[in-house]
């Protein structure tokens, strides 16, 4: 097969393929972007394997960097662009169901090829567009299938981390898992425990906001991963309450997700789960607060304060997810409250606690912090202007 109309992602990268062309060695544009261009994808990376080895590759071209050259791996700097050039390599026996415990620079496509997770990845594009399919993957490209290269048990016992790509790739492409590979993914789920969480927490975040999240998800609960995954054994029937959502409905951030799916699983504890997780604190927060909002309005619609309180994506998110649980919605009423506060964060107010220092005396401590919270409040809620004056008035009245 030839790829008729090469994406300009590809055209910026001829240059590369050529030079290593002429240096004598062969080289090919590989992996998920031949996939993703093939299926007429947004390609996010340009990947490229040769046959020249580390130190060859660095002799062709001006600039390099040594990203990862123990493993193959050089960058090349060239025309304003990075690009990842890779020999061509085999690995030996897997340390940890993770990381080959040695790797071997060959001269083979084929060899390197045949190391690759599924067989749509395993796609190899040369510079005149001829794609180079030696394991089927165009025919699994055609019938949206996900199959592992070779034989699946060896894929997912050399790297189990490919468990989670599955998943992820299913609910990315919305292909459906080859039943021997999806055999193959079940027996080695265990393995999945040996993987470090945040490589896990990459995949999973990736899968629940794909546009097929429900597809990866179903096939993640009917393989028992979950039983693996931290914090979540024995949540099932919890996890498939996601499923209940409307059925077009997509999460519009990883925050989004992981509070819908915390509150699937009915965690008490948000901060404890997702640090288990290995996650920020910044991103605990964001979901902790759409947690919170959703919460509050099971009960009644966000006052002026609450508005204030929160960031105003935070309550359009916590919204979409009522909304997708088929629960009363009002964005109108939102937008509309949080455009009446006429501030927006404290730093707005006009005065602070060293001008009421100066002003009228007062010593710093927690009878200050009270009065500046009051202050605030008084703005928030309408009954006090954010004007210099009526707050010195307001203060006066409260000495």
């Amino acid at each position: 097969m030839r790829l008729e109309n090469m994406p300009s992602e590809f055209q910026e990268a001829l240059p590369v393929l050529k030079k290593i062309k002429n240096a004598g060695f062969d080289a090919y544009f590989v992996g998920g972007s031949v996939r993703d261009a093939l299926l007429e994808r947004p390609i996010h990376d340009v990947d490229i394997a040769s046959s020249s080895y580390p130190e060859e590759t660095k002799h062709i071209f001006e600039r390099t960097i040594d990203v990862g050259i123990e493993h193959g791996t050089v960058l090349v700097l060239e025309d304003n662009h990075e690009y990842e050039v890779t020999t061509f390599r085999t690995e030996d026996l897997y340390v940890d169901y993770r990381r080959p415990s040695h790797v071997t620079f060959v001269r083979s496509l084929k060899e390197d090829l045949k190391r690759r997770d599924f067989t749509i990845n395993a796609l190899a594009l040369d510079e005149a567009g001829n794609v180079i399919d030696l394991f089927e993957g165009l025919d699994d490209l055609k019938h949206q299938i996900l199959r592992a290269v070779g034989i699946p048990s060896e894929r997912f016992n050399e790297d189990a981390l490919r468990i989670m790509r599955g998943f992820r790739f299913q609910a990315s492409l919305g292909f459906t898992l080859d039943a021997d590979t999806f055999n193959a993914m079940k027996g080695c789920v265990p393995l999945l425990e040996k993987i470090s969480v945040e490589r896990t927490f990459i995949e999973f975040d990736k899968l629940l906001t794909s546009f097929y999240w429900r597809k990866g998800l179903k096939s993640l609960i009917a393989s028992g991963a979950m039983d693996y995954l931290p914090d979540m054994r024995n949540h099932q029937s919890q996890l498939e309450t996601l499923f209940n959502f409307q059925v077009d409905f997509q999460f519009t951030s990883s925050e989004q997700a992981w509070a819908a799916l915390l509150m699937a699983l009915q965690i008490k504890n948000i901060k404890r789960f997702l640090k288990h997780w290995k996650t920020s604190n910044a991103f605990q927060k964001r979901v902790e607060q759409i947690v919170m909002i959703f919460n509050l309005r099971q009960t009644h619609f966000l006052d002026k304060e609450e508005c204030y309180r929160f960031e105003l994506d935070l309550i359009i998110q916590a919204e979409e997810i009522r909304q997708a649980q088929g629960l009363a919605i009002d964005f109108e009423r939102i937008y509309s409250t949080y455009d009446s506060l006429t501030i927006h964060d404290k730093h707005e107010i006009v005065v602070n606690g060293g001008l009421l220092i100066k002003e009228f005396g007062f010593k710093p401590g927690p009878a200050l912090g009270q009065l500046l919270t009051e202050i605030e409040m008084a703005i928030v809620n309408g009954v006090l202007d954010n004007r210099l004056e009526d707050i010195l008035a307001f203060v006066e009245e409260r000495k």
